[in-house]
Parts: structure tokens; sequence; C-alpha cells
């Protein structure tokens, strides 16, 4: 019926894990979902041993979530995954929205050039989940399937958790853990964690249908088109041929009845408006949750994605933002775990990965409130605004079909450091740094992919000759930056090259100005980028003593909250 095989993965005796019982390991990871491979995906690349359970033995069931935004790209491009998923998905960036058969509104989630990804790929959630779990098994994270988490008892250095397998059930003791096993999350159950928020009375029915079409790869929502009245519709191209197509049901309908082919095929009929051959692939109906934990840190149990916080589809910010969580996290855990900064630190993650969970329930719920309105304000505020929208430009972007995931902005994070003179720009502290081209030893190449894994200070001179002059006592405090407890990496951006190059310091041209354009540099300016690639201070010229205090504010989190308090 389909046109992707399911990879079984093998099971891994638990006989290891059952001697001297309970046995007791770092880190382990709950889920092996895309947010859970992540995770693992993350710690190794950190260096740390890292043990994760799931029940299955596969990758996820369907298509799922298909829209990876460009943010989630870059951070997947740093764990060794990103292009072989861009080649394998579909790219786009512009999006249209129809009332009936005219279209109102158009937007392009890049508008202005210099960016590696685009603005989303849409690939089927199983093809990521292969792709991340082939590179999880590569650098040495250990992945054991049909393990089934069956309880979870929180300690005071840690949680003991018992898991059930083919051999008989054994408990196993971790200093860290990682709860990532989805929507339905059994842990966050078992413990008694709530979520808080709101569940919408409306149903949608999801469709991969294989067919040969010669659409555009963009995404495409309709408002009562003449092929499903007075309902919406969505339409993504996926790879293998695949098409992904939403219909609004209404709540009355019945799921199990709506995901009869027999139901579905005359949808797709209706839509496609001819006889052209289609292949049913998958199907299911959903409804929308906009719901989240009060807290995602439970003493030394950490809760990312779908477990922590849902949102309705549209706006693809479940997935994506499930990865940002581990993006956020692991960095904090790894500094945490080696005693390089306090435990308290992870607090931020808490703190900031809720304000981000909040910020995507918002969008959310306003497009939820927008496609499915539910009083009779609502349904008069979208009919004028999609009335005035098909004449009149200013209507247009009041228009809602689904406001598409982007990077939270942490402007309130504790570990900001305040700008000491003004910038222009969007690279404001706690921001994730924008992408843009550079050549490197007379090679093209992309900012953010220097940046890897740690702290880098990106300096900014005319040229290598001129920093000498323009960023005084950085070659003097280089050799102490790479060598104390949290090293800090030197990479200087350069306009001109020059002849001469220090040595202290990787050389990256700006050639076409468009990091200095969006990071508003001038000679002697300093950005402090943290290893998740977010901006965590910048100078207008260096000082050592300043770089200090911030990366004492990260790791001393505890004091300066206090100070703030």
């Amino acid at each position: 019926m389909g046109t992707y095989t399911y990879p079984t993965f093998a099971y891994r005796s638990a006989a290891d894990l059952m001697v001297d019982a309970p046995q007791r390991r770092p880190l382990i990871v709950i889920g092996a979902g895309p947010v859970g491979l992540s995770a693992a995906i993350d710690a190794r690349l950190r260096g740390l041993d890292v043990l994760l359970f799931d029940e299955d033995d596969s990758v996820s069931f369907g298509s799922r979530a298909v829209c990876y935004a460009k943010r989630t790209l870059e951070i997947l491009d740093r764990y060794g995954v990103g292009e072989a998923l861009c080649q394998k998905g579909v790219s786009w960036s512009v999006g249209r929205t129809f009332v009936r058969e005219e279209e109102v509104y158009r937007f392009n989630l890049v508008p202005d050039a210099g960016h590696h990804r685009p603005g989303m790929i849409n690939l089927q959630q199983y093809h990521l989940e292969e792709a991340l779990v082939a590179r999880a098994v590569e650098l040495g994270a250990d992945l054991r399937w049909k393990h089934k988490v069956v309880g979870v008892q929180p300690l005071a250095d840690g949680a003991c958790v018992t898991v059930d397998t083919p051999e008989g059930s054994f408990t196993i003791e971790a200093d860290w853990l990682v709860v990532a096993d989805g929507a339905r999350s059994p842990v966050r159950h078992q413990l008694g964690l709530d979520m808080e928020g709101q569940v919408f009375k409306d149903r949608f029915l999801i469709a991969d249908v294989v067919m040969e079409v010669d659409f555009p790869a963009e995404r495409w929502f309709w408002f009562d088109p003449p092929f499903h009245p007075k309902q919406s519709v969505l339409l993504h191209k996926q790879s293998d041929k695949v098409w992904r197509i939403d219909f609004q049901l209404g709540w009355d309908a019945d799921p199990e009845e709506e995901k009869k082919p027999e139901h579905i095929i005359p949808r797709v009929k209706a839509m496609l408006g001819d006889e052209r051959p289609f292949t049913l692939e998958w199907a299911s109906v959903y409804t929308f949750q906009c719901r989240r934990m009060q807290r995602f840190r439970h003493g030394r149990l950490l809760f990312v994605g779908d477990a922590a916080h849902q949102v309705s589809p549209f706006g693809a910010r479940g997935a994506n933002s499930g990865i940002q969580d581990v993006d956020d996290l692991m960095w904090k855990l790894a500094l945490v775990m080696r005693g390089q900064a306090s435990e308290a630190l992870l607090d931020s993650f808490d703190a900031d990965r809720c304000y981000a969970a909040d910020e995507n329930i918002r969008n959310s719920t306003r497009s939820t409130d927008y496609i499915t309105p539910k009083s009779a304000v609502s349904r008069l505020f979208r009919q004028a605004t999609l009335d005035l929208a098909r004449h009149h430009p200013f209507a247009r972007k009041l228009v809602n079909s689904g406001r598409l995931s982007v990077p939270t902005i942490q402007v309130d994070s504790v570990l900001n450091t305040p700008d000491d003179e003004p910038f222009a720009g969007d690279m404001v502290p706690g921001a994730p740094l924008d992408d843009a081209p550079l050549r490197i030893q007379g090679q093209d190449a992309w900012l953010l992919p220097q940046l890897g894994s740690g702290f880098v200070l990106l300096a900014c001179a005319t040229s290598p000759p001129a920093a000498h002059h323009e960023l005084p006592g950085l070659q003097q405090a280089t050799a102490s930056l790479a060598t104390q407890p949290v090293p800090v990496q030197v990479q200087l951006l350069c306009r001109e090259t020059g002849d001469a190059v220090p040595a202290p310091w990787p050389v990256l041209h700006d050639a076409q100005g468009v990091a200095h354009r969006r990071l508003d540099l001038r000679p002697g300016s300093c950005y402090l980028i943290r290893p998740d690639q977010h901006v965590a201070a910048r100078w207008r010229r260096f000082d050592a003593a300043a770089l200090q205090a911030a990366l004492q504010r990260i790791t001393q989190v505890s004091q300066v909250a206090q100070a703030l308090a």
C-alpha cells in the first residue's frame, strides 16, 4: 500500500543491564522519537555516555510530523544529518492561502537571501527518525529497543527506572533522566504531573496520498473550498511523491469512520477534480491541543518535546519546538554533569523553554481560533478579514491559516548579558544567531557550521592584520580562553583578508558583508555565542573582564538569579 519499507531494529539482550541490578548510569533517555534521538545524539557529540530505552523496534508509523523549520535544520546540521535530510526532503519557503478558489494571502519564510537552509523542508517523520537512529548508533549511543519503561521513581540524586523486556524486568538508576516519551507520556502520567491548557473541539483528517501531480512545492491552505465546503483544507508535498492533505471534519465526525478508505477517497477525488490515479498510504484523525506542564524540570527528571508541551499541528511547532528543547537542554546538562556549572543552570532550561512553549501555544491558539471559530465574534472576525483580504492588502496579514514555526528569542533569559552600547538588528542577547555566507581559505562556507558545539567569541576586524590594534588585548587573552574551565574558541570575522593571518585565530571572510549587516558589526565588535548558537552577549570592543563576567553569569546562574531577585 505504501512506498516506504519500515526498518526493524534488532533487540539487544538486557542481560548486561540485569547483572548486579540496579546499575547506575549517568544519563538515560526515554523515547526514540525525533526528540529523544536528538537528545542521544547531542549527548554523544558532547562526550556523554547515554542509554536510550524505547518500547518499539521501528520508526513511527505514518508521516506524522512533516515540516522541519530552518532553525531545526541548522540544529540537524550540527548533528551531522542536515544535508542528507534536506536532499531527501522537499524544500519550500512560500505559503499561499485561498478563500474558495481565490488567493488572498502569500508569504515567504525566507524573504532575504544569504541563508544556507530553506524556510522549511517537508519530510515524513519516519525518514527523519531512521536518519537519527543511524547517526546515534554511529556516535556510540546505547539504543535499547523493546525496552518498555513501566515505572520511574525520582531520587534525590537521580531516578530509578523499571524496564520490561522480552527477557523479564529490571531496575536501573540514572544520575539524570531525559523524558521524551511523547504526547501520552506514560512517565508523566505515572508521576501525576498534569498538563494545563485547552483542547479544541474539532477534528481533522490527515491523508497521505501517493500521486503524480504537478503542484509546486508550496504550502496551500483553503478556507471554504468548493471541493470541501464550509471547512478548511491544507496541502503539502512530501518526498517519494507523497502528498499530505488535512481535511477539517468538525467535532461531530466519527474518527473511526472517517479513517476508512471509502470515506477518504471521495474527498481526495473531489479535491483533484479529475480521475488521476492515487494511492492512500496512511490516514489519521486528530484534535487540537494547546497545553503544557507547569514545569519541565522536576529535580533530575527533564521533560522535553510532546511529553512537556503540545500544540495544534498548524504552524509546525511540535517536532520543531521539541528539537529546540534538546538544543537548549543538552549543553547545559553537559556543563552540569562535568561539574563546570551550577546545577541551577538547568533551571534556566525550565524557564526558557516554558517561555518558548507559551509563545508557541499563544500562536497556535490564535491560529486554531481563526481556523475553527467557536463563537459568534470569532466567526464574524474571520469572515470579515477573509472578505477584506480579497480586495485590500492591509487585511491579508490578518488571515491566519497557521503562523509558521520560528525560534523563540529568549530576551528575558537570566543567561543574557545586557548590551553595553546600542546595536542595530535582530541579533539581541537570547536570539539564535543568523547564518551568513562566508569564504574560508578561498572556499565558500557558512557561518553556523564554523561554531561547533562550544562557546565561541566571534570577534570583528577589518582584516587579520588590523586585528592587533582593533581588538587590543584579545591575542594575550586567547590562550587562557582556550584552557579555562569553560573553554571559549576565538574566531575572527573580517570583511577583508589581507596578507598576514594571526596564528591563534581561524579567519572567517565575510566577503558579501551579510554577517556584518545582520550583526551590526564594526571593527572591534565581539559576540559571545553559546553552545546552542544563541547570542549570550555582545560588546563594541573586546573586554576580557566583561567576557569573564558573561561566562560566570552562565556557569554560576544560581548566584545571578539570587542577585536579580
